[in-house]
């Protein structure tokens, strides 16, 4: 018998390995004539970077944590039940601003009228430089921010990178700008990083609201009175729920539940970015995003930045984003060790 449990071992040992070495395996794809790239891990889906022009700029959806749950809302790309439809500029995960020389490319949408469309930036992907599978992943592309005439006011290109922590899953965005002319990025609510998340991870919204952006144009969000709703905010200073938004922090969190599993979605900033540490503009329908150029609205007009980027010059944003699922969310002590270690990274 020992003998027998001897080779069994012996025999079996190999495929184990093999099994181990094969688990965590990113496939990315490049598929262009439907404009879109896609991102799987051992067979099962991550996301795709949809880069058609249709949605007036490049963006990762859906997003899906390694229990299968889908962590962005649906609408409007591809809208599920209970799928709140305010914002139709909000898509998966994305990157933008406001007010880039009197331009606004984060309210940018099919929805807007055809005679106010001058008023608002575009972001236009002209090429995927490379793509990369394995143990760890990558996508990296370029994109012009232009008017309405396609006249480009920046360069930008971007580094996706995709990696696993256990059963936690990380992308890593590096967007690096640089200016064709020269740019103001006036001082906005509205940018930079954007996360519109799935319904269920919303904050319980128990009355209606009315919300109005730069331009003028209204947005009601109704209360989302489903016992579904689960979600809540922390930042690494301490700051829960609906007080997250407006507050600055190295990370922020948005947690809830996904059927049975608790969702963790952490976003950290990096020291080297312009505004470090970033305000959060964390909206309790959904809305999660990290917003270091604009600042006169959420200090309260004790401080404005109006950051300016003069032609030919360049700056780079850097941001994580790791998406758990598990019985329980992160702990406070794992997030701080993965803010200190991304914070070494340069």
């Amino acid at each position: 018998m020992k003998y027998l449990l001897f080779v069994m071992v012996i025999y079996c040992t190999p495929f184990v390995l093999m099994a181990q070495a094969n688990k965590n395996k990113f496939t990315v794809k490049d598929i262009p004539s439907q404009k879109k790239v896609t991102v799987t891990i051992d067979g099962k889906a991550f996301t795709e970077l949809i880069y058609t022009d249709t949605m007036e700029k490049p963006f990762l959806y859906p997003i899906y944590a390694s229990n299968g749950s889908a962590i962005t809302r649906g609408f409007p790309w591809n809208p599920k039940p209970n799928d709140p439809i305010d914002h139709p500029h909000h898509i998966g995960l994305w990157f933008n601003y406001e007010n880039v020389n009197g331009l606004d490319f984060w309210n940018n949408s099919y929805a807007i009228e055809a005679d106010k469309k001058k008023n608002y930036g575009w972001i236009r992907t002209q090429k995927i430089l490379h793509t990369k599978s394995g143990k760890q992943a990558s996508v990296a592309y370029t994109a012009n921010w232009t008017d309405q005439q396609k006249k480009v006011l920046l360069e930008e290109t971007t580094d996706l990178n995709f990696s696993t922590i256990g059963n936690d899953r990380v992308i890593e965005r590096i967007t690096k700008l640089t200016a064709v002319e020269d740019v103001n990025f006036n001082d906005a609510k509205d940018g930079m990083l954007g996360l519109r998340v799935a319904h269920e991870l919303e904050l319980p919204i128990s009355d209606t609201k009315k919300y109005v952006d730069a331009s003028g144009n209204i947005t009601y969000v109704k209360a989302n009175k489903d016992n579904t709703v689960t979600g809540n905010y922390l930042t690494s200073e301490g700051k829960e729920g609906d007080a997250a938004w407006g507050r600055r922090g190295k990370w922020c969190m948005l947690y809830g539940k996904l059927g049975s599993d608790s969702i963790s979605i952490v976003i950290i900033d990096h020291p080297q970015n312009p505004g470090f540490p970033t305000y959060w503009h964390a909206r309790n329908y959904g809305l999660f995003a990290a917003n270091p150029l604009g600042q006169k609205i959420f200090s309260n007009g004790k401080s404005q930045l109006n950051f300016k980027l003069p032609k030919g010059q360049s700056v780079v944003f850097r941001y994580k984003i790791i998406i758990a699922a598990g019985a329980n969310r992160l702990p406070n002590a794992s997030i701080e060790k993965l803010a200190q270690e991304f914070s070494l990274v340069k």
